[in-house]
């Protein structure tokens, strides 16, 4: 008499023999907000980082003592020293964002961040997010200490032409200062080079425009820094300037940041 036992594998149990697997598909995925400070933690918490914020610091303190030293009374307004704490800022913020992006490829931490992570495009955008609050941030800085220097300065009219408007174009001219820096770094995925072509590729684009006539009628379509001049004067921008900012940001800053966002989601981690 023949007698046949069988033998039940208990749920969640590999049978005998089988490859161990790990099932991954009930775990929820990492919230969007956390990504987001992790990529702000990100832009202080390295050498780099944190003494370019130093350095923005230390450069926007001395531009006030210089003001105070050399600027006659009535040109301490808030508009003259929100100027001048913006401008470190405005340049050096978007090497943060840059730094912010090529770091990463070039020490090789992408193999842990896409592999937390695997989702390319939020990661991407919780870079964008931490680089714009982040850029906010320093903004209201830079309007308290400009607030505290006019409280002091001794100008006949210091809050003369200040506004929401006023405001809300520089919050503009920042903000598309640090996508473009973060566009750049996107799209050479190297720090070096980034900053690079970050500064002299404008730089000489404009000296070009100004020196070749033809160009030069036509410089504010195309050049960025002349499509942008009219957000740092105070004036209210025309129908035809807004067209300008528009034409020359999709040149030097949505063309570099739709193709740095492609070769981030396409190339190979090594």
């Amino acid at each position: 008499m023949t007698t046949t036992s069988s033998t039940t594998v208990p749920a969640g149990r590999p049978a005998a023999g089988a490859a161990p697997t790990l099932d991954l598909s009930g775990t929820p995925r990492v919230p969007f907000g956390r990504l987001v400070r992790v990529e702000l933690r990100k832009m202080y918490d390295t050498r780099a980082g944190l003494w370019l914020l130093v350095g923005i610091g230390v450069i926007t303190a001395g531009v006030i003592a210089i003001m105070f030293a050399v600027a006659d009374a009535d040109d301490r307004t808030f508009f003259n020293f929100l100027g001048a704490t913006g401008t470190p800022q405005g340049v050096l913020l978007p090497v943060l964002g840059i730094l912010l992006v090529t770091s990463e490829w070039g020490q090789r931490t992408t193999l842990t961040t896409f592999a937390l992570e695997p989702s390319r495009l939020r990661v991407v955008a919780a870079k964008v997010a931490a680089a714009l609050l982040l850029g906010l941030a320093s903004l209201a800085v830079a309007v308290a200490v400009a607030a505290l220097a006019t409280l002091v300065g001794g100008a006949a009219d210091p809050w003369g032409g200040v506004n929401a408007a006023m405001f809300a174009k520089f919050v503009l001219a920042q903000g598309s200062g640090v996508v473009q820096g973060l566009a750049y770094g996107m799209l050479l995925l190297n720090s070096a080079a980034a900053i690079i072509v970050f500064f002299m590729v404008p730089i000489a684009f404009n000296v070009i425009a100004s020196l070749w006539s033809t160009l030069a009628e036509h410089a504010a379509w195309v050049d960025i820094a002349t499509a942008q001049s009219p957000l740092f004067m105070g004036a209210d921008l025309t129908s035809e300037q807004w067209a300008q900012l528009a034409s020359a940001s999709a040149i030097w800053i949505l063309v570099p940041f739709v193709a740095g966002l492609w070769r981030v989601l396409r190339t190979e981690l090594k």
